[in-house]
């Protein structure tokens, strides 16, 4: 396959890893990583010698999410003009390209296992929720962030999350922001189970592939189609309608403070405005 800047990709007996690599800091996710994401899951799609995929980060951590400062040319336009169409336009481009990132990975035929270790934070949780499967080691985190940087989470986890952990447990993440650690993603059933750490969680996501794997590949994307059918819509018109209402809304005096103190490592001071 072709050489990534994002990721790594290894495929073993019908097994692909695909592994986040920065180059951010936690492999934050910048301009390689949405331009690539979609390339690489529709490769593995089309790949008939894969049958499963495991998704993991290297280092520490799984991802802390979007990497502000590189995609800053995403918010910087919309700020500087904000009551102009044009600058909010070209932002409702680029939040439902990545939206299509991410939903390459829903929309791969083959069943995706995210094995998560360390931080996943926004973009991050964003990704795992795309996946079929979630493990976590023991010492990882999980942080529904956006609310925090003062922005409404568009790409994945609020239209997701609903069918995974429930309108409870997605509003108090959403609302508040908080981490929660694996115990809590445990029982909330963000996760399916949880290891000791990242050497026993990402063996245990390979084992499960192999599994998968053994079976009929036909009949297993078939299943997974059927399943998808079942959200497929309610998930799709809930992008469009956050992407819309970010390019409407989301210009705002707290989200400016919020790039500011991210740059100049601080807390933020958010007014309302």
């Amino acid at each position: 396959m072709t050489d990534w800047q994002a990721f790594t990709v290894e495929t073993k007996d019908h097994v692909a890893q695909v592994t986040l690599i920065g180059p951010g800091k936690g492999n934050a996710m910048g301009p390689d990583f949405w331009r690539e994401l979609p390339e690489v899951f529709q490769a593995l799609d089309a790949d008939p010698d894969v049958r499963a995929i495991v998704l993991t980060g290297s280092g520490k951590h799984f991802s802390y999410g979007l990497d502000l400062p590189a995609m800053s040319g995403t918010f910087g336009p919309l700020l500087a003009d904000r009551a102009l169409a044009a600058p909010r336009t070209d932002f409702l481009v680029d939040v439902r390209r990545l939206q299509a990132a991410i939903t390459a990975v829903a929309d791969c035929r083959k069943p995706v296992i995210a094995a998560v270790s360390g931080w996943c934070i926004g973009g991050g949780l964003d990704l795992i929720a795309a996946a079929d499967i979630r493990y976590a080691s023991a010492e990882a985190k999980f942080s529904l962030r956006e609310a925090k940087v003062a922005i409404v989470a568009d790409v994945g986890s609020l239209q997701r999350l609903p069918g995974i952990i429930g309108e409870g447990h997605l509003r108090e993440l959403a609302y508040t922001a908080k981490d929660i650690d694996a115990a809590r993603a445990e029982k909330i059933g963000l996760v399916n189970d949880v290891f000791p750490d990242q050497e026993a969680v990402l063996d245990a996501a390979h084992a499960t592939a192999r599994e998968i794997a053994a079976n009929p590949p036909l009949v297993v994307q078939g299943v997974k189609d059927v399943l998808e059918q079942r959200r497929k819509d309610e998930i799709a018109a809930g992008l469009r309608y956050v992407s819309a209402w970010n390019a409407a809304f989301l210009p705002s005096e707290d989200l400016t403070e919020a790039v500011k103190a991210v740059f100049e490592k601080r807390a933020p001071e958010f007014r309302g405005q």
